[in-house]
């Protein structure tokens, strides 16, 4: 027995070895357990399920620019022998992530928080880096990719996590997190790209304050570009000196910031939550396209996308899930989700909820023999016809746990009701528009002057990338939120 455990680890590390590729940065080998057609494969699995919880967000110009720029960059990258793409999701979160095989991300979010071309460009050229540098693979290697829900930062119990869109291997990979010493190598490839393709990479440090604002103004939560890209602390400084450095390498003397360009495109973007994708206010989640409501947990996280609505307690013991069901009647749909989740009904039955036909199903999942250990999950679930539709509400937690939140569950799915509030039906989103500066005087005095929310005066400098007391110049464009 030993003999063979020993051969056992002998093959275990002659295989890992021969798993180690060439860093296309360093030249370094690297330990890398899938091949470049896997990894290409990854990405091309996970850009469908990426587009489809976020959706792409509807500016040709915006997606013509960042594809443009994308492109650019990769042709003079260390890795430019593979396809990339590049695309800006329709979400409010302030993130940018690069996925396995050549997929680069940008929130709306994000991009509405730059400035100028040149902060784009550096956090461009720092996803492309983590690409090059097969930074994504070595993470995927690390097994970083835990098959857990997240829910706003919540993590879910892990017997739950199946039930959750954001468990699915493609969505995991929004959430890597790279050690400092990648982090660095992309900061050094953000800085190098970037200025190769003639962007002044100061700006990209700049646009670390306005992170670090961020992280400030909402407290303890971070920012999801901060979560998933951890600070150390010196990158501003570092990325200053690495700029200057490059700067002297190619003897530049003139760089670009392009930051009227960069404002006048943006002009008109949304701001925050879009409400005709649904919005939460005041524990209740209204949906104006489909025009309906039900009251949320008082407490609970949530997270909304086109797919999906999701809710879930602090402790991540229980959750639910809002999804349109296929199959054309209550029966039918009740059949496929139980084929889908491998449910076994325990109790079922017709009802109403305020006057809509509904089907309350209690069922089981099965088990498979490796998971006995676990505990036996729970659902109930409510099956409602509104309106040409079918919509699941579906409440998941441990059979133990069932009956504390039983009440909870049928609470929220009795509330669904047909939306009917005007006021909610026609809420616009909020969108940012560039204005010229009136006068010379205070970033707060400017905004003043276009009727700015003055408990917001701090929110819109940081969107601004400036401090209320800086000055501005008659003509100068800044960002407003309207």
């Amino acid at each position: 027995m030993k003999k063979y455990i020993s051969a056992c680890l002998l093959a275990g590390l002659m295989s890992v070895w021969s798993s180690c590729s060439t860093n296309p940065v360093t030249g370094k080998k690297n330990v890398a357990l899938m091949s470049e057609g896997q990894e290409l494969a990854m990405g091309q699995e996970a850009d469908p399920q990426i587009v489809a919880q976020f959706g792409l967000y509807d500016n040709p110009a915006m997606q013509r620019f960042i594809d443009v720029k994308g492109q650019q960059m990769v042709a003079i990258s260390h890795r430019s022998d593979i396809k990339y793409s590049f695309k800006v999701l329709d979400s409010p979160v302030l993130n940018a992530f690069a996925v396995p095989g050549g997929y680069v991300y940008f929130t709306r979010g994000i991009m509405a928080h730059f400035n100028n071309e040149a902060q784009f460009a550096g956090v461009l050229g720092h996803e492309i880096g983590h690409i090059a540098a097969r930074h994504t693979v070595q993470q995927q290697s690390k097994a970083i990719l835990a098959q857990v829900g997240l829910i706003a930062g919540m993590v879910l119990a892990p017997e739950l996590a199946q039930f959750g869109e954001a468990a699915s291997q493609g969505l995991g990979l929004l959430f890597l997190k790279f050690g400092r010493d990648a982090e660095r190598e992309s900061d050094r490839l953000g800085v190098e790209y970037s200025t190769k393709i003639g962007y002044d990479a100061d700006e990209m440090a700049d646009f670390f304050l306005t992170l670090q604002r961020k992280q400030q103004e909402s407290g303890s939560a971070l920012p999801e570009f901060l979560s998933t890209h951890p600070d150390p602390g010196n990158r501003y400084t570092t990325v200053q000196q690495l700029a200057t450095e490059w700067k002297q390498k190619l003897s530049l003397t003139t760089l670009d910031v392009n930051r009227n360009n960069y404002l006048k495109m943006i002009d008109g973007m949304i701001y925050g939550e879009d409400p005709k994708q649904g919005f939460v206010e005041n524990h209740v989640f209204y949906h104006p396209e489909l025009k309906f409501q039900f009251q949320i947990p008082t407490n609970w996280s949530y997270l909304n996308s086109p797919q999906v609505f999701q809710m879930g307690d602090k402790d991540g013991k229980a959750m639910m899930n809002l999804t349109l069901a296929p199959g054309n009647s209550l029966q039918e749909a009740a059949q496929q989700m139980m084929q889908r989740y491998s449910l076994t009904p325990v109790k079922s039955g017709n009802t109403t909820v305020n006057g809509l036909p509904a089907l309350a199903i209690i069922a089981d999942q099965q088990q498979q023999q490796q998971q006995q250990q676990q505990a036996t999950i729970r659902t109930l679930t409510y099956l409602i016809q509104y309106d040409g539709r079918i919509y699941s509400i579906m409440g998941i937690t441990t059979a133990p746990q069932f009956d504390a939140y039983a009440q909870l569950f049928s609470n929220t799915m009795e509330s669904f009701r047909h939306l009917t509030d005007a006021s909610k039906i026609n809420k616009q989103p909020e969108r940012i528009q560039i204005k010229p500066v009136k006068q010379t005087a205070t970033l707060a005095q400017a905004l003043q002057s276009y009727s700015q929310d003055s408990k917001r005066l701090e929110e819109v400098a940081v969107l601004n990338g400036m401090q209320l007391q800086d000055r501005v110049e008659k003509g100068m464009l800044i960002k407003v939120i309207e």
